[in-house]
């Protein structure tokens, strides 16, 4: 056992020897109840993910991510290459429309804009996209882009860029709002400006809060399947082009799937919906890694 151990054991042991009984209930009490609280949040997810494991782990091969969805639905076999690699193409596309301009929104609305009217009347905008049903935006985007330039992934994108938006905006202030003024004030004194001291004190100092709004954004806009039923039809096919032609998603094909009563179209759906959890898990992981040497090299 190392000093340092012995230092917290000692430190552990006197902190328990002048507690007072109630106070030690009390603690008892509340380290039960967050207990509980974790594994009733637990629970459901993981009873959750190992029902999709194993009802879709079955049709999951090498075909499944390179072949075209199949010509008759009601039969086995294909795979959901367009819809994956859609999936990951309109939620790019969402991403990089939505997070920017919702990470600038966020710095205007704490950094500049305050108390101020401007500020108040975004946030309460915010605000209101946020409660917004997702077939709503998707029947905006419908009529404002896709009956104008067709069924694209780029519909797709600006729907799910709608919906992104409001929670970039808001888990993005509350991060700003986290990191402390005497940061802000010592970067000052060094003479740097207000937009140097935003982007080299303020932003790395939030960025993990950040990272897990954007991570929240897009696990969300990568399930929506309202807005992508007006938006970007169903192609079979694989198309890599954005702005020509229909496209396929995962969530869709989850949803078309899902409400077929043949067997085979039943498993595509439970594979779907597998491998479009494994997406958010493996881009929530990068995200977390990335995010976790950032912090390391501001903190170094």
């Amino acid at each position: 056992m190392t000093d340092t151990q012995l230092v917290r054991d000692s430190d552990r042991l006197l902190l328990e020897a002048t507690m007072s009984r109630s106070r030690r209930v009390r603690n008892g009490m509340a380290s039960v109840w967050m207990l509980g609280s974790v594994l009733v949040a637990l629970v459901p997810l993981a009873v959750v993910i190992f029902y999709v494991v194993s009802k879709g782990l079955s049709v999951i091969n090498g075909d499944w991510f390179t072949k075209d969805l199949p010509a008759i639905t009601t039969k086995p076999g294909g795979g959901m290459g367009p819809a994956i690699v859609g999936t990951l193409l309109i939620t790019a596309g969402a991403a990089v429309m939505a997070v920017p301009l919702g990470i600038l929104g966020a710095i205007y609305l704490h950094e500049y804009g305050g108390p101020g009217r401007l500020a108040s009347i975004v946030r309460t905008m915010a605000d209101v996209m946020t409660g917004v049903p997702s077939i709503v935006m998707g029947l905006f985007v419908y009529s404002t882009w896709t009956l104008a330039f067709g069924l694209n992934g780029f519909g797709g994108s600006l729907a799910l860029a709608c919906l992104m938006l409001p929670i970039v905006i808001r888990s993005t202030e509350e991060m700003l709002k986290l990191v402390p003024d005497e940061l802000r004030q010592a970067s000052y004194a060094l003479g740097n400006r207000k937009w140097r001291t935003i982007v080299t004190v303020v932003l790395p100092s939030a960025f993990g809060g950040i990272v897990s709004g954007v991570m929240l954004a897009i696990a969300r806009a990568a399930g929506e399947t309202a807005p992508l039923i007006f938006t970007i039809g169903a192609a079979r096919k694989l198309n890599l082009d954005l702005f020509n032609g229909p496209m396929n998603a995962l969530s869709l094909q989850i949803f078309k799937n899902a409400s077929s009563s043949f067997p085979a179209a039943t498993e595509r759906a439970w594979g779907a919906a597998l491998t479009l959890i494994a997406i958010v898990f493996i881009l929530t992981v990068l995200a977390r890694v990335v995010s976790a040497r950032v912090a390391r090299k501001h903190n170094a």
